[in-house]
């Protein structure tokens, strides 16, 4: 062979060498732009999901439960875990596709319908470029959102609502109020998500929404039997006691794992779940003390859940000292909303879902405008403007109320067509806990 012939086949070697390393690299870097699943922020979420339920169950069906006279409290906190539960079946079935499926436009999305297509592989976005989630586990903690919420609404119409009624009312609901707006805010491609409205938690998905909800059912409902007559103390404080201090532990799943990831964001909202809330408690108690009562603790725990309320949308929107300010303000608002208009008004809201949850939430929501800002600690940027986000956070509350306020009272209907709504004037009478289910809650 010649030096030449030599020459070319070294090179052919060479050539044929590289060609085939060409894969490798190729490889390589696929790998480093693969979307990341950090182990971390996967376990934070999985801790936070579960946070969301203590929420639910025991957390809401204990602070629910105690606020009730004694023949109704297993009542209560049946209604809470069924719908919880209802709710759960529900999102897998359709409710996730319908708020956060393939394809939507601004008000609803559809595909992935009973979880079509998503395994265990399957990865759903965080807020960061290039980190994902497990899907399952986006799943699962949306899923207690729902649930929640849900059960919120029915803060309003114990001690006289069929058990029936919640289920028929809970399905019809979820579907035309619950997902379409969770779509509206959260989802890319939703009408709030694209107005570019402040929501980090869930102020209009959950508290606008359901505190809208429960004051409409609550009216269709009517007054429980002696409403402004007899006395109706809550039968357990100590109980509402426990369940708040739950829904407070809760809530930083609910708050902190709204960021998705175990990150800065993660850390800003669980300090002001902290402060807002402690802020907000004591403003209560400080309000009924300048209202000429005495400090209560059912104050106190009425007070811990508006804070909790209306730092829901500004948690990861809001520096500190701005969620102090938010969680004070939101809880005076709501003291005068429960103590001064509601008797006036005279609206039957059993346990206060509208006066706490729907106008904490208001306030809250309309207050993320302002506390975002740069200049008052928020996290917004140099060019942050007030004035027009306050125009879009009042658009997103205002659309809420609406879309809110309409679509239950199609579901509320619906119950009452299916299932007469509300139980005899004999059971309310005697409790539902035992006209309804046959038990009682203490056999003593």
């Amino acid at each position: 062979m010649t030096f030449a012939n030599k020459m070319a086949a070294s090179a052919g070697a060479a050539g044929l060498a590289l060609f085939a390393a060409l894969p490798a690299w190729a490889q390589e870097a696929a790998a480093e732009a693969a979307p990341v699943v950090d182990k971390g922020d996967t376990a934070w979420m999985m801790t936070a999901t579960v946070l969301v339920l203590a929420m639910i169950l025991p957390g809401l069906a204990l602070f629910y439960g105690g606020l009730t006279r004694t023949k109704n409290m297993l009542s209560t906190m049946t209604q809470i875990g069924a719908a919880a539960c209802l709710a759960m079946i529900v999102w897998v079935c359709y409710g996730y596709g319908l708020a956060f499926g393939p394809e939507g436009n601004a008000f609803f999305a559809w595909g992935k319908f009973f979880l079509a297509g998503v395994t265990p592989d399957s990865l759903a976005d965080t807020f960061s470029d290039g980190f994902k989630l497990p899907e399952y586990v986006f799943i699962s903690f949306q899923m207690t959102f729902a649930a929640i919420t849900l059960a919120l609404v029915l803060g309003a119409t114990v001690e006289r609502m069929k058990f029936a009624a919640v289920m028929v009312f809970g399905l019809v609901w979820l579907t035309i109020v619950y997902f379409p707006i969770a779509h509206m805010v959260w989802a890319t491609g939703g009408l709030f998500f694209e107005m570019g409205a402040l929501d980090f938690a869930g102020g209009t998905v959950v508290h606008i929404n359901a505190g809208v909800s429960a004051l409409v059912a609550a009216i269709i409902l009517g007054k429980r039997i002696g409403y402004q007559k007899e006395i109706m103390a809550p039968h357990a404080l100590t109980l509402t006691m426990v369940g708040t201090g739950l829904l407070w532990v809760g809530w930083f799943g609910f708050n902190a794992g709204s960021a998705l990831e175990a990150n800065g964001s993660a850390a800003l909202a669980m300090i002001n779940t902290f402060v807002a809330t402690a802020s907000a408690g004591l403003a209560w108690m400080l309000a009924e003390k300048v209202g000429g009562h005495k400090p209560s603790a059912l104050g106190f725990c009425s007070g811990i859940i508006a804070g909790l309320v209306a730092v829901t949308p500004a948690a990861g929107n809001s520096g500190p000292f701005g969620a102090i300010l938010l969680g004070a303000v939101a809880s005076v608002v709501c003291f005068y909303m429960v103590t001064v208009l509601k008797p006036k008004l005279g609206y039957d809201d059993s346990l206060d879902a509208f006066g706490i949850h729907g106008i904490g939430g208001i306030v809250g929501a309309i207050g993320t405008g302002i506390v975002y800002a740069p200049s008052l600690g928020g996290p917004g940027g140099e060019d942050f403007a007030i004035g027009p986000q306050l125009v879009t956070q009042v658009s997103a509350v205002a659309a809420t109320i609406v879309w809110a306020a309409i679509g239950t009272a199609i579901a509320i209907y619906a119950a009452k067509a299916l299932t007469g709504l509300r139980v005899s004037a004999e059971v309310e009478r005697e409790g539902l806990d035992l006209g309804e289910h046959g038990e009682r809650a203490y056999n003593y």
